[in-house]
């Protein structure tokens, strides 16, 4: 087994790195063996596995890490030790020192893992100070914070990277190859969403084995703390861009295609209560929440060139997970439930073809070539490229490929969807976030040479 440590020396040492932009060729080259400085905002769950990727290159310092929880510095701390890597500078005093750490020349880039309601603040922050920004998801939760990323990204010409891990998954590349390569023919129809039973994760007293209880906010841990409280405030889909991003890629999105409205309705809310009675009995004080966000949000966007995209938010009531995805053209289609294909003239008529022979033979490029180094990276190996391309994207200093734009255009989701809802399913119109420009971009190349 090839160790990512490995690919990455080797690949330094040679000057090569992953394809990553059509810019790549006259941007601004730094030395191969360009050692990136990066600082981590937020090292809680998600940050710390994205410190335990960066650790493991030999192309990235971390220089500082940030929290307020001081028992994650702790951990963060060790693991560079564990590692051997030098001590980082130290940030979290209270909730506005990382203004601090944004304000260390040394630094690169930062990567910001923290509450929703931060993100756009500290993003907006990073690209002011000049700081190569790496955003989890969403990335904004208003049509301002939207506005914000991209006026300011404008303003500085710094750039931020949506760190939207799914659109790395291995079967969803493989279908974008198939997108790219027509097998589908004409797109028509999208399905995608996110469809995950979070309530373990939005009720967490610290003492569940795998979370739960019925705690959520200063009681509770982890995401508990904060995550749930937006179901209480927001009936919307607060989480849209793990089914979107995706999606939005394939129908070229920003890049030739831009959404044009979308119209969404949501249905009562009885799932987090349920679990709070089942688990806490109907005497305890959280059986009188009243959660304003509808357990189930279906939203229907409508794009330029006439495609239609369903997005569909369901986690407060139990069911497995799923993504959702459907890919359809005038061919066929991928449906990732029930891991099926049809494409017309290949398939039997009117019966499906289970999807792994054709994945298979549609397996991304990139895939191909490193997904043996992706190995243990974290959800699936996914987290091995994305982080990948944020590193490669930021030490050329040029655009990433899902950049300002698309963070924005999928984070609208949010207040749109909650617009339409409280107007009872009325359309809701997308900004052009790009000022007129995606009828002139070009579909980022996802599938060109790796070197």
């Amino acid at each position: 087994m090839k160790s990512r440590r490995t690919f990455i020396k080797q690949t330094s040492a040679a000057g090569a790195g992953l394809m990553l932009s059509p810019n790549w060729a006259t941007a601004f080259n730094k030395p191969s063996n360009y050692m990136l400085k990066v600082g981590l905002i937020g090292v809680g769950l998600r940050g710390t596995n994205h410190l335990s990727n960066l650790i493991q290159r030999e192309d990235v310092e971390v220089r500082a890490l940030c929290d307020i929880d001081q028992s994650r510095i702790a951990l963060a701390t060790k693991m560079l030790k564990d590692a051997g890597k030098a001590e980082a500078r130290i940030f979290g005093k209270d909730e506005w020192d990382y203004r601090n750490l944004l304000e260390l020349q040394e630094l690169d880039a930062v990567i910001i893992s923290t509450p929703w309601k931060w993100h756009t603040p500290m993003a907006v922050d990073a690209m002011k100070a000049g700081k190569y920004a790496g955003l989890e998801v969403s990335a904004a939760l208003t049509m301002e914070e939207c506005w914000d990323l991209v006026n300011t990204h404008e303003e500085t010409g710094t750039h931020m990277m949506i760190l939207e891990n799914v659109n790395y998954r291995r079967d969803i590349m493989a279908v974008l190859h198939m997108v790219r390569k027509d097998v589908f023919g004409e797109l028509v129809h999208f399905r995608c969403g996110y469809q995950h039973d979070l309530r373990a994760v939005k009720f967490n007293d610290g003492k569940q084995p795998y979370g739960g209880g019925v705690e959520f906010g200063e009681k509770a841990i982890s995401e508990a703390r904060w995550r749930t409280q937006h179901s209480v405030e927001k009936n919307a889909d607060v989480y849209p861009t793990h089914g979107l991003g995706p999606i939005a890629v394939m129908a070229d999105i920003n890049r030739g295609n831009r959404f044009l409205s979308i119209t969404s309705k949501a249905s009562k809310a009885i799932g987090l209560h349920n679990h709070i009675v089942a688990k806490g009995g109907t005497d305890h004080p959280n059986a009188a929440v009243k959660f304003k966000q509808g357990d189930v949000i279906t939203s229907t966007i409508e794009t330029a060139r006439g495609e239609t995209i369903i997005i569909t938010h369901d986690c407060n009531l139990p069911r497995p997970y799923s993504l959702g995805f459907r890919v359809q053209g005038a061919n066929g289609l991928w449906e990732v439930d029930g891991k099926r294909i049809y494409i017309e003239g290949k398939s039997q008529p009117h019966r499906w073809d289970a999807a792994d022979t054709w994945l298979k033979e549609y397996d991304h490029p990139l895939w191909q070539e490193f997904g043996e180094y992706a190995t243990g990276a974290g959800h699936g190996g996914m987290d091995f490229f994305v982080l990948q391309a944020f590193v490669q994207s930021a030490g050329k200093g040029i655009a990433p490929p899902m950049d300002v734009y698309d963070a924005a255009a999928w984070s609208a989701v949010t207040p749109l969807s909650e617009l339409s809802i409280a107007a009872n399913g009325a359309p809701q119109e997308f900004p052009d976030f790009t000022g007129g420009s995606w009828e002139k971009r070009k579909p980022y190349p996802w599938l060109e040479p790796l070197y």
